[in-house]
């Protein structure tokens, strides 16, 4: 079994900046591509920002110019700088990855607990 886990998030004000952090750990073998979701209060989860095994990015329009989404493959670390915060970012930020666990073994979606952003104006 693999598990990811975030953190970094807060209550940061409008403006202002965090960095979030996932870190994947346990029975790894490879992990593809990896990624922010968030889920703000009765909304559903959404994509945020996607990297694939060899750094290329994908934003949602919503974060474009914002937000960077990184990753060191050694680390098995993927990151998420967020900058000019605004109060519609508030939600609970998850990270993702597909990963294989062993040869063999096909890729799988695996989720942290998410971590909570929160924007004040």
């Amino acid at each position: 079994q693999a598990q990811l886990m975030e953190s970094g998030g807060g209550l940061v004000q409008s403006g202002g900046s965090l960095r979030l952090s996932c870190v994947a750990s346990g029975s790894i073998n490879r992990i593809n591509d990896m990624g922010w979701y968030r889920q703000a209060p009765g909304k559903e989860r959404e994509p945020v920002a996607i990297i694939t095994s060899d750094s290329a990015t994908r934003y949602a329009d919503s974060v474009k110019g914002r937000f960077t989404i990184s990753r060191d493959n050694a680390k098995s670390t993927m990151w998420l700088q967020i900058d000019s915060l605004k109060p519609e970012d508030t939600a609970v930020y998850y990270c993702t990855a597909a990963i294989k666990t062993r040869f063999g073994v096909p890729f799988r979606d695996y989720w942290g607990q998410g971590t909570q952003v929160t924007v004040s104006s």
